[in-house]
């Protein structure tokens, strides 16, 4: 995606929390009415503020706090994108020869992007996925291919004769990346630096192993919360269970964190929950089953949106832990070996050039 280069971080704090920024890109190999050939959406914060359809052939908005950029920055986006279609298709096609495929619905994905934590320490990802499993992934600090599957280290072999591509990619994510990121977050201030406190409540599930609490909070806006279990003024840790904290759908966040306890003492548990919508630790205990009755059903409605959502992101999330990858600018019949160093105009180049941005 096309980034802000002209913000200079001299002297410009970072907003409190963790915020990120990520590019997930997807190629199909049998698009279909609803099915795009290739799509690219960007992301801040898990929130979506950019997209590119190749059915439209346009970068669009997809955050209001986006409005004001000028026409210029939509027009370069819409160019990147289109070269980086290509890109994507050759590479699906050629891994699809690895695996002795030449047709079928078959996908590529690549994510890239980095991300601030609250200590002002960063990291950055970069991976390629193939039919939704990991493929090849960049190690930012070694500038070397990481292979997940046997097949992929053809790919590896292809991508290492260019060391430049793993120069750019790195250039990228501990540069620009950052940068653009910064500015993203100034441009959506009032919605990406909101906080919405959580809402919490306990729910009571039995088992074969026995009894356990879970404690949710839902709707929670940004993604940084620390919820833990207490028992007699002392935290539990290794006797509880935690989720990953997920989107919901509309903008908010959402986990729970789960303990055994002995039938009849559930009373003498605790949730005690951190956020930064709440001006102190908040201390949530079970309440009776007539009371938490209706609150069982509202949560039992909230985890069907839980798991339509974690279909969509379960390779994203999973993938977080390890990745990197770039690409090079290939047409069918051509050296994959001769693409390097990069010329202007290509995916590669446009990563590190700076993007005239006005509002």
């Amino acid at each position: 995606m096309a980034e802000l280069a002209s913000l200079k971080l001299e002297n410009k704090p970072w907003p409190g929390g963790t915020h990120s920024l990520h590019y997930h890109y997807l190629a199909l190999s049998e698009p279909g009415p609803s099915l795009p050939e290739f799509l690219a959406v960007g992301y801040v914060d898990d929130q979506p503020f950019i997209r590119y359809d190749s059915r439209t052939g346009r970068a669009e908005l997809r955050a209001a706090w986006m409005a004001p950029v000028d026409t210029q920055y939509w027009e370069t986006e819409t160019q990147k994108q289109k070269a980086w279609e290509k890109v994507q298709q050759v590479e699906m096609w050629t891994v699809m020869g690895y695996h002795n495929q030449s047709s079928g619905t078959h996908t590529a994905q690549r994510m890239f992007g980095c991300e601030v934590q609250e200590d002002g320490s960063s990291s950055s990802f970069w991976q390629f996925g193939f039919d939704g499993q990991d493929h090849l992934s960049l190690d930012v600090e070694t500038l070397s291919w990481v292979s997940a599957e046997p097949v992929a280290v053809r790919t590896k072999r292809w991508w290492e004769t260019e060391r430049c591509y793993a120069e750019y990619d790195k250039a990228y994510l501990e540069g620009l990346c950052l940068t653009s990121l910064h500015r993203y977050l100034e441009l959506g201030s009032q919605s990406l630096t909101r906080k919405e406190p959580p809402m919490v409540h306990i729910t009571k599930h039995m088992t074969q192993d026995g009894t356990t609490l879970r404690c949710w909070a839902l709707g929670f806006y940004p993604q940084d919360i620390s919820l833990n279990w207490w028992l007699d003024g002392e935290e539990l840790t290794l006797e509880t269970e935690h989720v990953e904290t997920r989107p919901s759908g509309d903008g908010t966040y959402q986990t729970w964190v789960a303990v055994q306890v002995p039938a009849g003492k559930e009373a003498w548990y605790s949730c005690h929950v951190r956020h930064p919508g709440l001006n102190h630790t908040l201390t949530v205990a079970w309440e009776s089953p007539s009371n938490s009755g209706l609150i069982a059903m509202a949560i039992s409605t909230v985890l069907i949106t839980i798991m339509l959502i974690a279909v969509t992101v379960i390779w994203s999330k999973r993938c977080l832990q390890a990745w990197n990858k770039k690409s090079y600018v290939q047409t069918p019949g051509q050296d994959p070996e001769s693409q390097c160093p990069v010329t202007a105009g290509t995916p590669q180049s446009s990563l590190l050039t700076e993007i005239p941005f006005t509002t």
